[in-house]
């Protein structure tokens, strides 16, 4: 799937406050928080590996696009996180989701409005974003949402 960017100012509080200096124990710390997330989501990749630098690299082997669509969402929404380089393997991959970065003044139902023509569609992109969306009005200016097509 390749590199994905993300607001690194915008997402979930993870790691609390903000380092200056990230040493290794910091980075280990942050990437068992990653690790712990996924596991939270309850979103399966098996043999998961993550990497933190100037961005998350993520490998493993999940059985579905959508699967690791919603990983690199799940930790590319999270405060602090620049981008995410996808490396997982697909065993039965099917064609991609399009990413929707959310704006001041977004709902659900306007995006599904401009998406897809039609704002009832939105429980279509709730469904989509589950587990990382809780309700439907749970929505944050710079989140990346999944749009299926």
């Amino acid at each position: 799937m390749g590199l994905f960017s993300f607001l690194k100012g915008k997402g979930a509080k993870l790691f609390g406050k903000k380092e200056q200096e990230v040493t290794q124990e910091v980075a280990l710390t942050k990437v068992q928080k990653l690790e712990a997330e996924i596991q939270r989501l309850g979103l399966n990749v098996n043999d998961l590996r993550l990497e933190l630098c100037e961005q998350v690299i993520v490998q493993g082997a999940t059985d579905t696009t959508e699967e690791a669509e919603k990983v690199v969402l799940a930790l590319g929404n999270i405060e602090g996180i620049g981008s995410v380089d996808n490396q997982i393997y697909v065993a039965n991959p099917k064609p991609e989701a399009v990413f929707y970065t959310v704006q001041a003044g977004d709902s659900l139902s306007k995006i599904s409005k401009t998406q897809y023509g039609d704002p009832m569609r939105y429980e279509q992109i709730f469904e989509a974003n589950k587990p990382m969306l809780s309700h439907p009005d749970k929505i944050y200016p710079g989140q990346v949402l999944r749009i299926p097509q």
